[in-house]
């Protein structure tokens, strides 16, 4: 068992947020209650349309996705999703986005009293409209402001997932935590783009889209191990993950679990995979999780199997 701040985890695989709907698109292909937690796509006050297409590409080792956060909004989350995924056991976290510090208060406020949610994710990648388009993950300030509005709405634990785009993660990470947030999880998508040389034109419509895969695995594992260096916090890690040896460098490096997003997309199976080779692996190797996770901050080297 993994506790993130009073959210038991039987195992520490988690999906990613956006990558697996709200539950019924994997649950035909996956076993819910095998994994650690579900974490339902972003949702917002209201109906978010997205942008248009093109919105997916395929880069080397990665994917570039430009969605724009597309949902149907709390109200259909809360009528539609929310009871369908009530008949699982796996505790389920809602990952919450916001145009202003207002909406992820009120967005708080309406899933607080729902049953069936053992946590919210704030994902503070999204651009505050009142401060000209701004992420709210690239200002500290902002990140603390955010995290204490949802904070005084919510009573359950709380987790902030922070972007990578920033010049130093420990601060931002820093300004969560002194917000309230109990758990933080990274990361985001890199921002990137790729160029269509018939025309010239970006293979985006938006230009610009968030890079995932495991092309950013070096670059996530890096802000783990700083973050888990200097934050006395439980971490989610999250970027390229592929295979329980890339599980074991995340937890080795401090995340106490693990969040899985573009792999699932090709295979969605591989999540029961790692389910069961991380235990394997951690049975044959006769080690409690606890062991595992910040040895490599501790330099608690060892010799594993």
């Amino acid at each position: 068992m993994i506790n993130l701040a009073g959210l038991e985890l039987k195992n520490p695989i988690m999906t990613a947020s956006g990558t697996a709907g709200y539950g019924r698109e994997l649950a035909n292909l996956v076993d819910l209650d095998s994994l650690g937690a579900f974490v339902v796509k972003g949702t917002s006050l209201e109906p978010w349309v997205g942008n248009p297409p093109i919105r997916v590409a395929e880069t080397a080792s990665g994917m570039l996705n430009s969605i724009g956060l597309q949902n149907p909004g709390v109200g259909h989350f809360i009528s539609y999703d929310l009871p369908f995924l009530r008949q699982f056991s796996v505790p389920v976290i809602v990952n919450i986005v916001g145009r202003s510090v207002d909406e992820y208060a009120l967005l708080a406020k309406r899933l607080k009293d729902m049953e069936g949610i053992a946590a919210l994710e704030v994902n503070v990648s999204c651009p505050n409209v009142k401060e000209g388009g701004l992420s709210f993950g690239q200002d500290p300030l902002l990140v603390k402001e955010v995290t204490e509005a949802v904070r005084e709405n919510w009573d359950k634990p709380l987790i902030v997932k922070l972007s990578p785009n920033v010049t130093n993660i420990v601060e931002i990470g820093r300004a969560a935590k002194e917000g309230g947030a109990d758990v933080l999880s990274l990361i985001n998508t890199l921002r990137g783009m790729a160029i269509d040389t018939n025309s010239g034109r970006p293979v985006l419509a938006q230009g610009i889209g968030g890079l995932s895969g495991p092309a950013i695995k070096p670059v996530a594992l890096r802000m783990v191990f700083e973050l888990a260096s200097e934050l006395d916090i439980p971490l989610i890690g999250m970027g390229g993950i592929q295979s329980y040896r890339d599980v074991l460098e995340f937890m080795m490096a401090g995340a106490s679990a693990v969040a899985i997003g573009t792999a699932v997309l090709r295979t969605p199976g591989m999540l029961i995979e790692l389910v069961r080779e991380l235990e394997y692996w951690r049975l044959s190797n006769g080690v409690a999780w606890e062991d595992i996770i910040g040895l490599t901050v501790r330099g608690e080297y060892g010799e594993f199997r």
